[in-house]
């Protein structure tokens, strides 16, 4: 599949999708900092799944294989502290005061799809840990701004990683946003560093998942026992945050804020 652009009919249901999307993303989130009793990282999984089933949708990750061999187990993937995208949520992995938490979900709703993620810091507020992702989550607005039909998907990388380097954090370089809609991933990929002027032209319609993916230390990544959840190298913090969005004419618009 190459780059497509989406109709105003696909538009439309998308942000329909967007919207149960946020809600489940909100409800995993809620859950993730409760306290009157423990909270493991299937439970964040479990109750954004229940959202998005009460609004005849379908979790778009759940049983979801990129390979055609390995699947992914659940709703929502739910990552901690040095994992930065692709935990697999576990019922005997319990959510701990001080931990960094992603949660990264898809909706597919009347067949089109829409991804969103978030990173909840749980309990006493570490520096670090809150300086990551509040610089993870502005770096994202930083990227949407420079994203308009006829402008440069390295206009939006550079912007990204600028932001990052000048508030002491590292990108990962190799792990890319993309786009969706018709499918969990579709073409171009999105890389979160770039140089202006280069790269695709975004056009009017595509629907992109942008999803800056920054490392306290450095840039550098593995791979997990699991063989899915993808670490940082060194075992810093990593924060995670995503939205799906339309390009327009003179900007985008947000499916899923």
């Amino acid at each position: 599949m190459g780059i497509t652009i989406k109709n105003s009919s696909d538009i439309a249901k998308l942000r329909e999708g967007g919207k149960v999307l946020k809600e489940a993303l909100l409800k995993a989130m809620e859950m993730a900092k409760r306290k009157d009793r423990k909270v493991s990282t299937l439970d964040l999984s479990l109750e954004a799944e229940k959202v998005i089933l009460s609004y005849g949708a379908e979790p778009a990750f759940k049983n979801y294989s990129p390979d055609g061999e390995n699947f992914f187990p659940e709703t929502a993937c739910v990552s901690l502290n040095d994992e930065i995208v692709h935990g697999i949520p576990l019922e005997d992995r319990i959510i701990k005061k001080g931990d960094l938490v992603k949660i990264d979900v898809g909706v597919k709703y009347k067949n089109l799809i829409t991804d969103s993620a978030r990173t909840v810091l749980v309990g006493e507020k570490g520096y670090i840990a809150q300086e990551i992702l509040e610089v993870t989550k502005k770096s994202l607005d930083v990227g949407i701004k420079k994203i308009k039909a006829g402008a440069f998907l390295g206009d939006y990388g550079e912007a990204v990683e600028k932001f990052v380097l000048k508030n002491g954090f590292q990108v990962v370089r190799d792990l890319v946003g993309h786009g969706v809609g018709y499918e969990v991933h579709e073409p171009p990929q999105i890389y979160n560093f770039g140089k202006v002027g280069t790269g695709i032209q975004w056009q009017e319609g595509m629907v992109i998942a942008l999803e800056p993916m920054v490392n306290q230390f450095k840039s550098g990544i593995k791979v997990g026992q699991d063989q899915t959840t993808f670490l940082t190298k060194d075992g810093g913090l990593s924060a995670h945050f995503e939205d799906t969005l339309v390009v327009t004419k003179n900007g985008t618009e947000n499916l899923t804020r």
